[in-house]
């Protein structure tokens, strides 16, 4: 399968709906995402432009979001890394207790699962985030719901570990999501 990863543009907030909407509508989207479709679809226009203005690169370095695509311009996959500093307030999970970033909204279409696409878009979000000017990214997290083998499968291969930490599901106090993180790898000298 032929595609590249870029980040989003802030005027392609229709392809930023569109691709959100397969996702909540994918088998497992009840525990990957924190999101219904109902709700997603009921959004105006002006949700969508300032989510798509807020993950594009010209929007800063505090939200990023990246995209699998065809040649002929079809999203096939999609990530987005938050910036989260100790200072900021708690988005999902534990405050920051370092510079971190937090991968959210990972969905790769169906046809294009086994193909290398979510591998690059990890390595995308992971990339930036180790590129980010100081204070320097310290771990890398995410969240990955109790019964999401696949994803959690996914995660471990890649490099991510089990921090042991996990979080109530919001609306399901009997379900979690369990933490994984990868730590910046140091250099030493000697």
């Amino acid at each position: 399968m032929d595609y590249s990863i870029r980040t989003i543009r802030a005027d392609e907030w229709e392809k930023v709906r569109e691709l959100r909407l397969a996702a909540l509508q994918d088998p497992v989207a009840h525990i990957a995402f924190l999101e219904t479709y109902a709700d997603a679809s009921a959004q105006p226009d002006s949700y969508w432009q300032g989510r798509a203005a807020g993950g594009a690169e010209t929007a800063g370095g505090s939200v990023r979001q990246f995209v699998a695509e065809t040649p002929e311009g079809r999203w096939i996959g999609s990530v987005t890394v938050l910036v989260e500093r100790p200072s900021d307030a708690p988005r999902f999970g534990a405050a920051a207790k370092v510079d971190q970033t937090h991968v959210v909204g990972v969905f790769v279409r169906p046809e294009a699962r086994g193909a290398g696409v979510t591998e690059a878009l990890f390595r995308a979000a992971v990339d930036w985030s180790w590129s980010l000017p100081e204070p320097a990214i310290e771990r890398v997290r995410l969240y990955v719901h109790e019964d999401n083998a696949r994803a959690e499968a996914f995660y471990r291969k890649f490099g991510f570990v089990a921090s042991g930490e996990r979080v109530a599901m919001p609306g399901d106090p009997s379900a979690f999501e369990v933490e994984y993180e990868m730590r910046r790898q140091r250099e030493f000298s000697g």
